[in-house]
């Protein structure tokens, strides 16, 4: 028969077991939380497979995205497809028979997708942002972007849009091999989940993205 000490003793392991299991999941669900890198898209500086934890806890509580932060954040519906759907009809560089199809996608669908997608800022709002041989050109001077690879493809050369109010522009660091903004527009604030803070996995490549 197990004793009373022993009843209490167990008692208190499942309340410490219980209480550790639900910090651990607050704090994912609104702190630090694990995402794995799906794509080449952010390639030299995240690699597939590499693993990152991301702050949304400074987005929860009224923090905003900087410039040239890398992001984790919801895109909108249809940017997972193979067209990379626009909010314009006909509107964005995979549109090549468009008479608009050398200018990014100037607006995005209306309700964000339920996938995630990690990029890096570089435009804010009200920006008037161009692409230059896959350079972010802001504000009419050329960005600074030693992270950013080499770009010859037709979405490495696009007129300029302006960013809407409340919306960020988010592009991959591997500009010919991203879809991001230039496809499926800009990205409202409220979309937004956190910034990418540090990578733990592989070892070789634990630091700051």
């Amino acid at each position: 028969m197990i004793s009373s000490r022993r009843l209490r003793s167990l008692g208190e392991l499942v309340v410490i077991v219980a209480t550790a299991l639900f910090f651990a999941l607050a704090i994912q669900a609104y702190a630090v939380k694990p995402y794995v890198i799906p794509s080449p898209s952010m390639m030299p500086t995240l690699e597939v497979g590499q693993r990152v934890l991301v702050n949304r806890f400074s987005h929860r509580i009224g923090g905003d995205p900087k410039l040239n932060e890398i992001t984790v954040f919801m895109p909108p519906s249809g940017a997972e497809r193979d067209m990379n759907q626009c909010g314009v009809a006909g509107e964005g560089p995979s549109n090549q028979d468009s008479p608009l199809s050398h200018r990014s996608c100037s607006r995005p669908t209306p309700h964000a997708s339920s996938k995630t997608y990690i990029k890096r800022v570089v435009g804010m709002p009200g920006d008037r942002i161009e692409v230059r041989d896959g350079h972010v050109i802001r504000n009419g001077r050329k960005a600074r972007e030693p992270f950013a690879s080499s770009c010859d493809a037709a979405v490495c050369n696009l007129a300029a849009i302006v960013v809407p109010r409340g919306e960020y522009f988010l592009m991959g660091d591997n500009r010919d091999d991203s879809k991001d903004s230039r496809f499926w527009g800009t990205v409202p604030r409220a979309w937004i989940i956190g910034k990418a803070v540090a990578t733990y996995w592989p070892p070789g490549r634990i630091g700051v993205p």
